[in-house]
């Protein structure tokens, strides 16, 4: 199961849309890496207050100058936010996670770096879906690994991805499969079948499956997300999921993540490579909101993905009204649209363009496919004021272009 849709939560945005005022009053990376009359639409990262609960689980130890070599319940206090996702994943899934199989880390770009050098050779292939969250290819290419992509390519029935295609790429070298499920930034579900077929796939080709469900919350329409661990002890025997509350709550400067083996036997190949001490340990202050966002913060969290999906959907009607010019599937899951500004008839990449003649930052589509520098990847993740105020800009830009 999913978080449901919380018919009560329709003053999401009256109670956590901050203004841009608020914004840029802050210190993240979003709001301060351009110059202040550019609106940010790029990094994930959303234009909202956190969870009540959340808060107030940070509060705790801030009020207390509890700062010390952190425990919880007797234990280290990693081990809180394992138990933690064993029971989102029992609660949300019916997945039934070890949470001894489960480190704690601080980035989830790490563990996918720490993987692809534990589970492959310099020199291995490693299939990577395309286009792709950047910090995949560059896992690939700065540990001397060899990129096979696996193209999404946009059908009538949305992004989706050719197992046949992908087998005539196949060589023996090729050890792993980086999966993102769901998809950034096509924002592609992927179906029992989808991944059933890539489990075979796996199998027949002897893979390791690193399997990134980061966005795994963040489902519009009623769709199932299903963890690619979940498919049973096959997939287990050859899955390493990766998660955050981060990118569902709001919390990346928190800084903490799990990296969940499916079998004892990965988990001891990963330490064989990367003992304990090298991957380091999380604090205190990010267990305690990762613990009550997984634990507590469902409500939030339902009332968010009413606004998210009514954002979505205005977003959409608009760049189809106003912009037909721009191709696009509307995301199943995610914040982030991927528009493809090919027929605009601008110069230069999509990305200079809106930033230079509509002083938008977008995320630039050469991030995520090098061929791709007539892509957008747009961040909606925000209030419906400034979503707006994108788009008025956009459509102004466009039509000062036409001229």
């Amino acid at each position: 199961m999913n978080i449901a849709t919380n018919p009560g939560s329709g003053d999401f945005a009256a109670r956590f849309a901050l203004t841009k005022e608020q914004l840029l009053a802050r210190r993240n990376a979003k709001w301060s890496q351009y110059a202040p009359d550019v609106i940010p639409a790029f990094v994930a990262d959303m234009d909202f207050a956190i969870a009540p609960e959340i808060q107030a689980a940070i509060r705790t130890p801030v009020e207390a100058e509890d700062y010390g070599y952190p425990m919880r319940d007797g234990q280290k206090a990693d081990r809180a936010v394992a138990a933690a996702f064993s029971r989102r994943m029992a609660r949300l899934y019916d997945w039934q996670v070890d949470p001894d199989l489960t480190l704690v880390l601080a980035d989830l770009v790490q563990a996918t770096f720490a993987a692809v050098m534990a589970f492959s050779e310099p020199g291995n292939g490693v299939i990577v879906q395309e286009p792709n969250y950047p910090p995949f290819r560059a896992a690939v290419a700065d540990c001397g690994r060899h990129f096979v992509p696996m193209p999404m390519a946009m059908t009538d029935e949305g992004y989706r991805f050719d197992l046949a295609e992908l087998e005539a790429r196949m060589t023996p070298d090729v050890r792993i499969l980086i999966l993102c499920n769901p998809q950034n930034p096509t924002g592609r579900v992927f179906s029992r079948a989808e991944l059933e077929a890539l489990l075979a796939f796996a199998e027949t080709h002897d893979l390791v499956v690193i399997s990134d469900e980061i966005h795994s919350d963040l489902i519009f329409d009623g769709r199932q997300h299903l963890p690619f661990g979940a498919l049973g002890l096959r997939a287990m025997a050859r899955c390493v999921t990766l998660n955050s509350a981060t990118k569902s709550f709001n919390i990346p400067g928190l800084r903490t993540a799990v990296m969940s083996f499916g079998s004892a036997d990965l988990k001891d190949r990963f330490e064989c490579r990367f003992p304990s001490r090298v991957i380091g340990s999380v604090n205190t202050l990010g267990i305690d909101a990762t613990v009550a966002a997984w634990d507590l913060g469902d409500d939030w969290l339902s009332g968010l993905l009413d606004h998210l999906q009514a954002m979505r959907d205005h977003m959409a009607a608009r760049i189809r009204a106003e912009m037909p010019a721009i191709r696009f599937r509307a995301p199943e899951s995610t914040y982030l649209c991927w528009l493809d500004c090919n027929d605009l008839g601008i110069e230069g990449s999509a990305f200079d363009f809106f930033h230079d003649e509509a002083r938008i930052a977008f995320s630039p589509g050469e991030n995520f496919r090098p061929d791709a520098a007539k892509m957008v990847r747009l961040n909606f993740a925000t209030s419906k004021e400034i979503l707006d105020e994108v788009l008025d800009r956009m459509v102004a830009a466009l039509r000062r272009n036409a001229r």
